[in-house]
């Protein structure tokens, strides 16, 4: 389910849906925080501690392309941080995520290559997006699939309807 949702995001950067796709990349945040708590809660400082901790890859000052991974960081923990306010519980996430069980289509992804040919808005979009993904994608392997609440989280929100 978590898979398919990130998958999701690809699929709306590579149809060019730049809006709907940075919105769900921004809600990852505070969908992991709730999923690694026992009652689905999420806060702003703990958003912005899972920013600092998974944005950067470790041990990386720039990766290949050069990207700063510093300022974009701190330019998406800054707006993951704001939208965490919002809600204790971010119920439009999860619920966001929970119907992605019943969609059944072939994820394509984003090429990333493709970035680079963008306009400077899409391209930042794109850069911003990904970075999200990344990060989230290596919480999964590194912690949440290890972890019990976050598997029973997952599970609960599989079998609700």
């Amino acid at each position: 389910m978590f898979a398919g949702y990130l998958s999701d995001i690809e699929q709306l950067l590579d149809e060019e849906r730049w809006e709907a796709a940075q919105r769900e990349a921004f809600d990852l945040p505070c969908v992991t925080v709730a999923l690694a708590d026992a009652r689905l809660r999420c806060s702003p400082e703990l958003v912005k501690t899972w920013c600092q901790e998974w944005i950067r890859p470790p041990g990386a000052e720039r990766d290949a392309q050069g990207l700063d991974f510093e300022a974009l960081g701190q330019r998406i923990t800054e707006r993951a941080v704001q939208l965490a306010g919002a809600e204790v519980v971010p119920m439009r996430a999860l619920r966001r995520l929970q119907l992605r069980r019943h969609v059944r289509r072939l994820p394509r992804g984003f090429s990333h290559w493709r970035a680079d040919s963008l306009p400077a808005p899409a391209s930042e979009t794109a850069e911003t997006c990904s970075a999200l993904l990344q990060a989230a994608r290596r919480w999964y392997a590194r912690s949440a699939c290890h972890d019990p609440i976050v598997q029973a989280n997952l599970a609960r929100l599989a079998v609700l309807r």
